[in-house]
């Protein structure tokens, strides 16, 4: 009897070992793991944690130019490179690291649905090379004042703000169809609708084309347009560009419009090579900006402070 008690009270003991280790492991490696994390966020540089990398958009648009500048002209930003995507691929990169709480550095532009979605900054430029605030203008074909009075005097009198433009755009990235969302903010937004149809006399179906980037801003502002165009007869064509094609079709009379021109900046290249065979109707958006956007939670402030 007593040797069994002996030989049970080993085993309890051994156990009682066993466990005590198996816990003194797992609380070891979970803190190694964290203690990883720290020590990866407090001992790397910015450049380290983000592989150098900053996360852009499709090329040739005028924020990826001015970035390739940045790259020469800042000097902490020798060893970076610019990565090419899109628009979306840029939000869908975004949205994983923010989710993370990852560091991440993209180009960025307001207005953008992701300044609504998300606790974001711009980091500031001392050097200058994103200019200051931007505007959005709206060009037309040579003749569309005689072919198109309505339709003309619609587009030249289409003017909204940076928060009308984030409705229809948040509307849009959570699932709305741009056009579904761009009729329900015209239809909740009837008195300045208004202002842009006065005067434009009604049509029979008459054909009238907008060609438009394919951001989530110019996706908003062209249906916002083409809804309003509809309104009063029009039958509204929506085309797709990449920016010169845009420019370009529209000064070739492919295209009878634009509503979705970036200046003095984005489209400056465009605008030069084009400009004098469109019309141009001035600004349809004030206070547009762009420049390098990190998350809110990433200790820094400016470009200097990327190394």
């Amino acid at each position: 009897m007593f040797k069994k008690r002996v030989v049970l009270s080993i085993v309890l003991l051994l156990a009682l070992l066993l466990a005590a280790c198996g816990n003194s492991e797992q609380s070891s490696g979970d803190a190694n793991e964290e203690g990883t994390d720290t020590d990866t966020n407090s001992t790397e540089s910015i450049g380290e944690q983000v592989d150098y990398k900053i996360i852009g958009i499709e090329p040739g648009a005028g924020i990826m130019q001015a970035t390739q500048t940045a790259l020469v002209e800042y000097e902490n930003l020798a060893d970076w490179n610019l990565v090419e995507s899109s628009s979306a691929a840029m939000a869908s990169e975004l949205r994983k690291a923010y989710d993370r709480e990852e560091p991440i550095i993209v180009t960025g532009w307001t207005p953008h649905w992701k300044f609504a979605k998300y606790d974001l900054k711009y980091l500031e430029d001392s050097k200058g090379i994103y200019g200051e605030e931007e505007t959005i203008e709206t060009f037309v074909r040579p003749g569309l004042k005689d072919d198109q009075p309505s339709a003309y005097t619609v587009l030249d009198q289409f003017f909204w703000t940076p928060d009308d433009m984030a409705t229809v755009m948040v509307e849009i990235q959570e699932g709305t169809d741009p056009a579904e969302a761009a009729a329900k903010w015209v239809e909740e937004n009837s008195d300045k609708v208004a202002e842009w149809v006065e005067g434009a006399e009604e049509v029979d179906g008459d054909e009238i084309s907008l060609a438009y980037v394919a951001w989530d801003s110019e996706i908003a502002s062209t249906n916002v347009v083409g809804i309003a165009l509809e309104s009063i007869g029009y039958d509204v064509k929506l085309v797709q560009l990449e920016a010169g094609p845009m420019f370009a079709s529209v000064a070739r009379g492919n295209a009878d419009a634009t509503v979705a021109a970036w200046l003095p900046l984005t489209h400056a290249d465009y605008e030069a090579e084009y400009g004098e065979d469109m019309e141009n109707l001035g600004v349809n958006l004030e206070g547009a900006k762009t420049g390098l956007v990190v998350p809110s939670y990433m200790d820094i402030d400016s470009i200097d402070d990327l190394k």
